[in-house]
């Protein structure tokens, strides 16, 4: 029932598949919201989702955050383009069919490149929907995920980044996308790139380290493995071991 709207990031992906080999719990759950028909998009986990599919997983454990609830914010990751060179990023790109770079943004502009000189360089297509927009994104993407170092940001400080990362050649920026944005790609299956869509949910679970153990067994129904998950939820709340934190915070043990 899990739909996603991005492809999965091949460069986190496989590192997750054999990582979750020897693990024992989740620890952080996917975030997904409700379409229409009893399906989910996939907000944020596409890859432990494809992680959890490639390693036979009948089920897997999600928080569920409906766009309309109010606990959902939607806007984009910035990416950092690393150990690579300018030369090669941008005649790469310049060799895709249908874009074309400019030094100015124009309507057609589907991203933006800063360059670590300072150089702005927009990446222009001719695309009219939401879903060529997002072809159009992926081959972008794909070109500087292939041959590049590609770090997520959602800072827009080119000096605040550059000393984040000593390596990096440049900054790609892209349009902001809606909640039906997100839910057309999901039903149509056109994917946005890994890593553009960033989704903030407020009250968001972590830590939760609930047991592999209770998701793999594909004898065992999704009712009753709900049902135990239910229990599980009341004794951590029962026994006072669930914290709730409200600011914002940065976690150093990922």
């Amino acid at each position: 029932l899990l739909r996603p709207h991005e492809d999965h990031d091949s460069q986190r992906s496989q590192p997750l598949i054999e990582r979750f080999r020897s693990e024992t719990v989740m620890i952080n759950p996917p975030q997904v919201a409700p379409m229409p028909g009893g399906e989910f998009v996939i907000l944020d986990g596409a890859n432990r989702v494809h992680v959890f599919s490639a390693l036979g997983y009948p089920h897997i454990l999600v928080q569920v955050a409906a766009y309309e609830s109010g606990y959902v914010e939607l806007s984009n990751w910035q990416h950092v383009v690393a150990s690579w060179t300018t030369e090669q990023c941008l005649s790469q790109l310049a060799r895709l069919p249908g874009l074309v770079l400019k030094s100015s943004v124009d309507d057609t502009a589907i991203a933006r490149f800063l360059l670590r000189t300072g150089e702005h360089v927009a990446v222009c297509a001719q695309v009219t929907s939401v879903q060529e927009r997002n072809a159009a994104l992926r081959q972008v993407v794909s070109v500087y995920q292939r041959n590049a170092r590609l770090h997520r940001t959602a800072s827009t400080d080119p000096g605040e980044i550059w000393a984040a990362f000593p390596d990096a050649i440049g900054l790609f920026t892209f349009p902001p996308y809606s909640p039906a944005d997100i839910i057309a790609a999901a039903q149509q299956h056109a994917y946005l790139p890994p890593g553009i869509s960033r989704h903030i949910v407020q009250g968001r679970a972590l830590r939760v380290n609930y047991p592999l153990a209770a998701l793999c067994d594909s004898t065992i129904s999704l009712e009753q493995k709900n049902a135990t998950l239910l229990v599980w939820m009341q004794n951590k709340l029962a026994n006072r071991q669930v914290r709730y934190y409200a600011e914002a915070t940065y976690q150093f043990d990922e």
